[in-house]
């Protein structure tokens, strides 16, 4: 098997998760009548102090609908750049919601000044500013944390201005691992909040969009007009709860891990990463001429058995996870010396 660090959402079920699969009690979601859904939702729901949860295939439809929530068509959404939910959601933003994006903050992080700056006044020219989009972990900035008390105070800046504000927290347990924060101070500050189960938690598939009842509602409604309505799904569900119990700890290992290898490829020369920047289990690292282009060293590095992902011409993203155990991740690090030809 390869040293697969492309991303966290590689892993594969463990023994134990896969046995809490096969004995899950199921029933008809679509009536509500799936016991292990229904304690999932209820679970995760009190875990953020939400009122209302639900179920769904993926992160990227929990983001789309919450779009579909707290705008309408040609509404303006303020977000940081490179969001996940403009970035990597094949134009969902335009094709499902019809909003239209603003870019504010730097590496994942805007300010309650910055939100205030954005907000377009009322008039009949300018699109209505809508909804703050905040993002962490943030996937782009490699793996930030965005400060909890800056976050407090652009989602209150932007609630006093009239806008709704959704958390894209695929990775949140990530933060919250990172920074000693609980679940429910990060509910508190936002309308609604989604996360991944299938992202550093482990499980095959599954996120979760919280909000308010009446929100979660008219979540359902939208779910299944995704597309995303689903019947036994307690067999799904059981490895969410699984991943609750046993993966959000041992969270912290996967930080370890990405700091051991951004340390163990520091010193190489042509190569830029900061480890000081890895504040989770994402590594980004940019390669200088003469060194190869990302690509090539992809390439270089998936003939000794290491897989990794560009985020660019010349910079490449490594991620740890479950599956990778410190002494692979100090095996990736020597394959890269190996591949730029410089001795460990």
């Amino acid at each position: 098997m390869p040293i697969d660090l492309r991303s966290d959402t590689v892993t594969r079920p463990s023994l134990g998760m896969r046995r809490a699969m096969a004995e899950a009690e199921v029933g008809d979601d679509v009536y509500g009548e799936d016991p292990t859904v229904n304690r999932l939702e209820e679970r995760c729901a009190l875990l953020f102090g939400k009122e209302g949860a639900l179920f769904v295939p993926s992160g990227t439809m929990a983001n789309q609908i919450a779009l579909r929530l707290h705008t309408r068509p040609g509404d303006e959404v303020l977000l940081a750049p490179g969001s996940h939910c403009y970035e990597y959601e094949s134009g969902g933003m335009a094709a499902n919601a019809a909003v239209q994006a603003r870019f504010i903050g730097e590496r994942g992080v805007m300010t309650a000044e910055e939100v205030a700056a954005a907000v377009r006044p009322v008039t009949d020219y300018f699109p209505r500013t809508a909804l703050l989009w905040l993002e962490n972990t943030h996937n782009v900035a490699g793996g930030r944390v965005f400060p909890l008390e800056t976050m407090r105070a652009a989602a209150a800046r932007a609630a006093g201005l009239g806008l709704q504000c959704h958390l894209d927290g695929a990775r949140i347990f990530n933060a919250c691992v990172a920074s000693g924060n609980a679940p429910a101070a990060y509910g508190a500050l936002c309308d609604s909040l989604s996360f991944c189960f299938s992202k550093g938690l482990g499980a095959p598939v599954g996120s979760i969009l919280l909000g308010t009842r009446g929100a979660i509602t008219q979540a359902r409604f939208l779910r299944r007009r995704f597309g995303g309505a689903m019947r036994q799904v307690g067999v799904l569900a059981a490895a969410a709860l699984y991943a609750l119990d046993h993966n959000v700890e041992r969270l912290v290992e996967d930080h370890a891990n990405a700091q051991a290898f951004a340390n163990a490829i520091r010193e190489l020369r042509g190569l830029r990463v900061d480890p000081q920047a890895v504040e989770t289990n994402l590594v980004l690292f940019d390669l200088d001429p003469p060194l190869p282009d990302a690509a090539t060293v992809i390439g270089l590095l998936r003939e000794k058995g290491v897989l990794v992902g560009a985020v660019g011409p010349r910079r490449i993203r490594a991620v740890t996870h479950l599956d990778v155990s410190r002494a692979e991740v100090v095996q990736a690090a020597r394959a890269l010396h190996e591949v730029l030809g410089q001795a460990t």
